[in-house]
């Protein structure tokens, strides 16, 4: 049961807290600038008006998970601070000897109480509105990015899970009978996916040949695991405890394995909209959704200043039909027409090269045509037709037994010509200079509080992250431009 917990009365205490937490400490400032109730409204209805025990306020649990984000600690470590950190006992609201809450509860917080809500754009819109109540948002320019993190779960090639796990499986089935050691079909010795996955078919149906072997528990488990990791294998290719995370490309040599965080931001750099995706997602298609949430956040955009993955045809369409400019340079492998649905393959401008939708960048790509004939050129990118032959996504997209698997691009050198135009004028190339700030920010995420990796398994807790995170430094943006 929740009773709506007000704040302490601290007139008991006033002279304690004003002694030991001065003025201008974070947390005295961030607890003056924001009324937290708006958590209160936001979740009230998660919980038993009529039954149970009473419940902990969630505005004092969802104060301990913004600690935890601006210091940079764990679930154990914030609440053992808060028994004898007064800051932290001023800032949840706590009198000096009130007792601290079990670490688990904030694991059951994060589980059930935040479960479905869209706290990303709740946290970043509650931010932004008191950026703008401030006035400290005068600007009509956003800035957009994308930023990686890794998952908190490494990843293990599908080979290495798949051999380990046959290799478990053999020895629950020697130990029941030690003769099944001559019966069993040859193992596989190198690295190749294809040649895993055939021989682990081969396992099943030698198994499955002796129909008493696959009832005994200790084989039937460990077989019907290994058939399951195949079909995985076969839909994923990274087999890993994070299930939502996959591989993103930094550059054409170097991936993560993670997600991103596709950001718009402010000149003044205040975060007005972010977009969490798993890693193999392309920037460019976000730019949409980004704009939108920072205009319904009440933002007036009139330039979007971004890298080469923002200036593809279809976004230059949408913002040319609200009249905003794109500072955002163009590159003739983006310049394309009308793509088919099922022919999205996404540019990763970091790596100048397209990304096919399984997530596989392109190995290598070839200009074709001549310059200045009458004709476009074409680029063609070439991808890696092992990977083709066992991806889940290659009906009508890779023909079996071909030799090659590329997508070519048309580079229309007259498609674009106001955009090019632009990219020479004063305006551009001083918007342009702002695009730093982003990266600035970016690097504020991961180095300060903590967003180079997730701390949890899944999308949804990858976003829970991302909102804390970016709330955590709106509040302190506006708190240093609001002096």
């Amino acid at each position: 049961m929740l009773l709506q917990q007000q704040k302490i009365q601290l007139s008991a205490y006033s002279d304690l807290y004003d002694l030991i937490v001065p003025k201008d400490n974070l947390l005295r400032k961030i607890n003056e600038l924001i009324d937290f109730s708006f958590i209160y409204d936001e979740l009230a209805s998660k919980y038993c008006s009529n039954n149970g025990r009473n419940a902990e306020s969630p505005v004092r649990m969802f104060k301990y998970l913004l600690l935890k984000t601006i210091y940079t600690v764990s679930d154990v470590d914030v609440v053992d601070r808060s028994r004898f950190d007064m800051s932290f006992k001023y800032f949840l609201e706590m009198t000096p000897k009130e007792d601290v809450i079990n670490p688990s509860s904030l694991t059951k917080f994060r589980k059930l109480r935040l479960k479905d809500t869209d706290l990303l754009n709740l946290l970043i819109g509650k931010t932004v509105a008191i950026a703008i109540e401030k006035g400290i948002v005068r600007s009509k320019s956003i800035i957009v990015d994308a930023t990686h993190t890794l998952s908190k779960s490494n990843p293990f090639s599908a080979v290495q899970v798949l051999k380990e796990r046959s290799r478990i499986l053999r020895r629950a089935i020697y130990a029941v009978d030690q003769d099944w050691k001559e019966r069993m079909p040859k193992k596989n010795e190198d690295d190749d996916l294809q040649n895993e996955i055939t021989y682990c078919k081969e396992l099943e149906k030698v198994i499955g040949s002796d129909p008493t072997l696959g009832l005994i528990p200790a084989v039937k488990e460990k077989l019907n695991l290994l058939k399951e990791t195949v079909a995985d294998t076969q839909d994923n290719y990274i087999v890993s405890t994070d299930k939502d995370a996959r591989t993103g490309h930094k550059s054409a040599d170097s991936s993560f394995f993670g997600y991103k965080t596709h950001i718009a931001m402010t000149e003044e750099r205040i975060i007005t909209a972010a977009v969490v995706t798993s890693g193999e997602k392309g920037d460019g298609p976000e730019l949409p959704e980004l704009l939108k949430i920072s205009q319904e956040n009440g933002i007036k955009v009139d330039t979007i200043i971004g890298d080469g993955a923002y200036s593809g045809k279809e976004n230059l369409k949408l913002t040319s039909l609200q009249g905003i400019k794109v500072v955002a340079k163009l590159n003739p492998s983006i310049t394309q027409g009308f793509r088919k649905d099922q022919d999205k393959f996404d540019y990763n401008k970091d790596a100048d090269m397209f990304v096919c939708p399984a997530g596989h960048m392109a190995i290598r790509k070839a200009k074709q045509g001549r310059k200045n004939v009458g004709e476009n050129q074409v680029l063609t990118f070439y991808f890696d037709v092992e990977k083709c032959k066992t991806c889940p996504l290659k009906d009508g997209c890779y023909k079996p037994g071909a030799k090659t698997k590329s997508y070519s691009v048309s580079i229309k050198s007259n498609l674009h010509q106001e955009q090019i135009i632009f990219q020479e004028t004063d305006y551009y190339k001083d918007k342009a200079k702002h695009r730093y700030k982003i990266e600035a920010k970016n690097g504020e995420l991961k180095n300060v509080h903590g967003y180079g990796r997730a701390t949890a398994y899944g999308i949804e807790k990858m976003q829970m992250q991302g909102a804390i995170a970016i709330f955590t430094v709106n509040l302190k943006r506006i708190l240093k431009l609001g002096m």
